[in-house]
């Protein structure tokens, strides 16, 4: 009866370990900015943060020179390319007709700042040069600039400066609305101006409607507040307009006259006569 307990009681701690260990692969690797940890400022801190949302994106380009140079550029932002290899790869660069993979950058040596409009990433330590800058380790510098409403788009290689002695360096560049400033949400002194004024009409109609219909007892237009004063006005308005715009004069006689009594004079009495009763 204690075998099967046994050996029950193992296989749950073994399943156990398992989960711990894929929970502790399955956590990926960050980027971390060049020096100590203590050194680390606010402003890299909130760069870094702002960049979270891009971490979870791939990027690849691919640059084709002839028939002797054929790449594709594997980048992740703040990420291991291939997190199996656990080399801190955040940028590597794939030879197409071998398959050598060549670490460009890694995220283990970051460093991060920004202007109005964009962020500077750069991953430093990156697989060293041959026969160029004498020997140096690479190093790409990503541009991402500002464009609101994409989260990521256009990555793409600038240029790869080797011909120096030493700084050499990978450029990329990317658009992403990570890197825009917050939009300033303000209200205009105009906007407030119409929104008070707009406010302040709309609880004088409410509050004299409800007014003049439960405390006055009005009904029908009457229950407009001060509906009186607001028609003589209108009639003013009207009259004013009338007599800035008519297109004639005021005293201009008229087009057609009714032929009036005095016009007719006495004579049609006088032709009646004979109609009288003798």
């Amino acid at each position: 009866m204690s075998s099967p307990c046994h050996t029950s009681a193992v296989l749950a701690v073994f399943m156990a370990l398992a989960v711990g260990v894929g929970a502790e692969q399955s956590k990926e690797r960050s980027c971390d900015v060049v020096g100590d940890k203590s050194s680390e400022s606010q402003m890299e801190r909130a760069l870094l943060k702002k960049l979270e949302p891009l971490s979870q994106m791939r990027f690849n380009v691919t640059v084709e020179k002839g028939k002797t140079e054929n790449y594709v550029y594997h980048f992740r932002v703040c990420r291991e390319v291939n997190s199996t290899l656990h080399d801190f790869g955040g940028l590597v660069q794939t030879d197409r007709q071998n398959g050598r993979t060549t670490v460009i950058g890694r995220i283990n040596e970051t460093q991060v700042f920004n202007g109005s409009d964009w962020i500077m990433l750069i991953y430093k330590g990156g697989d060293s040069y041959g026969r160029h800058c004498s020997g140096e380790k690479r190093r790409a510098v990503i541009m991402i600039s500002c464009k609101r409403g994409v989260t990521a788009s256009s990555f793409s290689i600038i240029s790869e400066e080797r011909e120096k002695e030493q700084e050499c360096f990978y450029l990329f560049e990317m658009d992403s609305s990570v890197a825009c400033p917050a939009e300033d949400s303000h209200l205009s002194v105009g906007s407030i101006l119409l929104i008070t004024f707009a406010s302040l009409i709309a609880v004088y109609i409410i509050g004299g409607f409800l007014y003049q219909r439960l405390v006055v007892g009005a009904k029908g237009m009457e229950q407009f507040p001060h509906f009186a004063f607001w028609q003589d006005l209108g009639n003013l308005v009207a009259d004013g307009c009338d007599f800035v715009c008519r297109s004639k004069p005021r005293n201009a006689p008229a087009a057609y006259r009714g032929v009036g009594d005095d016009q007719l004079g006495e004579e049609s009495e006088e032709r009646d006569d004979h109609l009288l009763p003798m």
